[in-house]
């Protein structure tokens, strides 16, 4: 059995996981518990916002997705976000507690132009005082070392579910792109997001797989969003079976063990789920949100809501220092100058960005 003060590991057998799985609930709880408590203030929970700068028209056929170009959702194609919106929008995170923004485009993969307004978006939103995040897509080591240079903190790219149930919700992306792009994202020195979605029909041993290839990243993900399936209309998935909200719980506290130093983020679906649940989340090892109203293009808890329940449960924005070090201030100043090269090009960029 894992101690509290186990660190690391990235050898997990799918015996060894399913058996956590298979613990008496309180059992479980009580060991993801002891393990939360060893890394983090087991009261403070990360908070985060995401904001969707260009939606709809994904050329990926994946089963969940609102945004897939393949399913009709009534969902409108929006052009790549004005950085000024962006900017705007990532002033009103800050201004509400968040201490992370995160930004997401229906891409397959960024092209260049795009990706110049993107660099942009990050040292603008850096400049705010908030930690960035992008999901973008594929990104090649190129592409994620501009990211890096810009000052992207985070880099978002889910495993979704396990490599053998994989091609029952995605054919235009492979398991092992998704693993490329994270090694590229690692290798370039930024911090990976990375989890998965639960409810899309999988059985217990997916899950299982999904934990087991997320805790073999060296290191693991900083951050890890479990997600319950949003069922939007439209979508191969609207009618699937619900999924057992303790089963997800559990899931959470087998993500709290197995990745002991990670945040584990209670992500899309809080919609849906009542407070009950969302506290045993909390209690099983959770302690990242996304605050706002919406997840991309799906609804999310509103923040008063949050901020009630946060009072209620006695939790606290995690403080996240944002104030830079006379290295890292010098590296920003020193980067300066090529900032002001891109500065022509991205304003002719802005006004013809498209899909």
């Amino acid at each position: 059995m894992m101690t509290a003060t186990d660190m690391q590991r990235h050898d997990w057998t799918l015996d060894e996981i399913n058996a956590l799985f298979a613990l008496p609930f309180n059992d479980l709880l009580f060991q993801a518990q002891q393990v939360h408590r060893a890394h983090f203030d087991a009261n403070a929970v990360q908070v985060s916002t995401l904001l969707s700068i260009k939606t709809g028209a994904c050329p990926e056929d994946c089963k969940y997705c609102p945004q897939s170009g393949h399913y009709n959702t009534q969902l409108e194609k929006e052009k790549l976000l004005e950085i000024e919106k962006v900017i705007e929008q990532a002033k009103a995170a800050k201004e509400a507690g968040a201490s992370r923004f995160c930004m997401g485009a229906a891409w397959r993969s960024p092209r260049d132009k795009d990706l110049l307004l993107v660099e942009e978006m990050v040292r603008q939103v850096k400049a705010v005082g908030l930690e960035t995040c992008m999901t973008l897509g594929m990104v090649d080591g190129e592409q994620a070392s501009r990211l890096a240079t810009a000052g992207l903190d985070y880099y978002n790219h889910n495993l979704d579910t396990s490599p053998e149930f994989y091609g029952e919700i995605i054919t235009t992306r492979t398991y092992s792109d998704r693993l490329e792009t994270l090694s590229n994202v690692r290798d370039a020195g930024m911090k990976v997001c990375s989890g998965g979605i639960l409810g899309m029909g999988e059985d217990a041993r997916d899950r299982s797989a999904l934990l087991q290839q997320l805790a073999k990243l060296s290191p693991h993900p900083e951050s890890v969003p479990i997600n319950m399936l949003v069922k939007v209309p439209g979508t191969p998935l609207e009618n699937v079976e619900d999924l057992d909200p303790i089963e997800f719980i559990r899931a959470i506290a087998v993500a709290r063990i197995m990745m002991p130093q990670s945040h584990v983020r209670l992500s899309a679906g809080r919609e849906q789920m009542n407070e009950s649940t969302q506290a045993l989340a909390f209690l099983a090892g959770a302690n990242s949100i996304f605050y706002g109203d919406k997840l991309l293009t799906t609804g999310n808890p509103q923040v008063d809501r949050d901020r009630a329940l946060f009072s209620k449960l006695g939790l606290h924005p995690e403080k996240r220092e944002t104030c830079e070090s006379e290295d890292v201030q010098a590296t920003r100043l020193a980067q300066q100058a090529q900032q002001q090269a891109h500065a022509e090009r991205v304003a002719e960029l802005a006004v013809d960005a498209s899909v």
